[in-house]
């Protein structure tokens, strides 16, 4: 069966978690599907301060910030031969208070509506709510990472369970180069890592770590925690190094400094992984626990790397079996104790990781995608609720910036 898809998205390369969730979605579609049964486009978010040119994947565009565009993409939609539209939704990505210019396209699209939400709230409040439950209300199917977040939304905005469905974030999985391999091309021989990676910002409680780490390198002197990954670039832009600079004065007020290492520079997928497999133990000291999603988490626990993390929402979910690895944001003596045991205990590190391993095999993306492509299946054969059949879109289609006057 051909099904043809439309992904409305952010998308490579932009530095931001849903291009590269799109991307490997993508691919992964392509590589269920097999033999030439999925033809896809994918419709990129354009930022004011971006270059189309630089979007060498991308086959639309839609001009964050113009409001006229959402409605002219989706009128597009409607006169092609799409079968489906996945949707990316996080509320920064679009345009409008909240991203409220999404639903301008939802309202005015007319081929079957598939939502992935990437947050959800327990209790949303204005303007979230008014817009995710519009939302909710124009998605013919709605795409959850997180089984907790189903409940969220059916008690939040009163939609049928039926109409949601849970699928993992999808990873990439563990290094094929084996730990001593990767630690002796890291410099990390005869260290016991913690790790953190992500586009750098302030809100995700490193700093509760580094508190801890005094505590930790008297137990474990050849402790290193390493924080990886570049400034948020939103971040860089308002603030300049501000933050990191504020890191690095903590790090040396507390004399740490021999075990902190801080990677400023742009991580490729494959250094990801290769952190990710090398390391002792990925922690997330998150202080938000709403958050339904994580994608280093997700990343972390599908390579079956040993996680310690604050009790957020996607953290109690993927770790539901692994209470003693959920710690209280703030309580610095149980971060301290947790990781200082961990870190000094091969057998316990050894059985945790077979045990994440099992947890994270289900997350790989050949799995993940698989999964979409069927629910995609699924949802086409019933047929297009609102569909309008039009011109073909082509393999040779021109890249477009879809304006208003379109």
């Amino acid at each position: 069966m051909m099904i043809r898809v439309a992904h409305v998205s952010t998308y490579v390369p932009k530095k931001c978690g849903l291009a590269t969730y799109t991307h490997h979605l993508r691919q992964g579609l392509r590589e269920a599907a097999g033999g030439g049964q999925l033809t896809d486009i994918v419709i990129a978010m354009l930022g004011p301060d971006e270059r189309q040119d630089a979007y060498v994947g991308a086959d639309w565009f839609l001009r964050r910030d113009e409001p006229g565009d959402y409605e002219a993409v989706a009128r597009r939609l409607n006169q092609s031969d799409i079968d489906l539209v996945a949707l990316q939704h996080e509320f920064g990505i679009f345009g409008g208070e909240a991203g409220e210019y999404v639903l301008r396209f939802a309202e005015a699209l007319q081929k079957p509506l598939v939502t992935t939400f990437h947050t959800v709230f327990e209790t949303p409040v204005h303007p979230y709510r008014d817009i995710q439950k519009k939302l909710v209300e124009r998605s013919d199917h709605i795409i959850v990472m997180s089984p907790r977040a189903i409940s969220y939304l059916v008690n939040a905005y009163g939609v049928a369970a039926s109409k949601i469905t849970y699928l993992p974030h999808g990873t990439p999985g563990a290094s094929a180069r084996t730990n001593a391999q990767l630690r002796r091309s890291l410099g990390w021989e005869g260290r016991k890592v913690l790790l953190t990676f992500g586009l750098l910002s302030p809100g995700k409680g490193l700093e509760l770590v580094l508190e801890a780490l005094q505590h930790i390198a008297a137990e474990v002197p050849n402790v290193l925690y390493v924080i990886a990954g570049q400034t948020h670039p939103e971040i860089l832009k308002r603030d300049g190094e501000h933050y990191r600079e504020a890191l690095q004065r903590m790090i040396e007020d507390r004399r740490i400094g021999e075990h902190v290492s801080m990677m400023n520079r742009y991580l490729s997928e494959a250094d990801i992984v290769s952190l990710i497999s090398a390391c002792d133990v990925f922690v997330t000291p998150y202080p938000g626990m709403q958050q339904i999603t994580s994608g280093t988490l997700a990343y972390a626990v599908g390579a079956g790397s040993v996680v310690a993390s604050t009790p957020y929402a996607y953290a109690r979910d993927l770790l539901k079996d692994f209470p003693d690895l959920l710690i209280p944001y703030g309580d610095v003596e149980a971060w301290s104790r947790t990781l200082t045991k961990l870190l000094q205990d091969d057998a316990l590190l050894g059985r945790y990781q077979r045990q994440i391993a099992q947890i994270g095999q289900h997350m790989r993306w050949p799995n993940v995608a698989r999964k979409h492509l069927e629910l995609y299946r699924t949802l086409t054969a019933r047929g297009t609720r609102r569909g309008v059949t039009g011109e073909a879109v082509s393999e040779g289609r021109e890249r477009t910036v879809v304006s208003s006057s379109v």
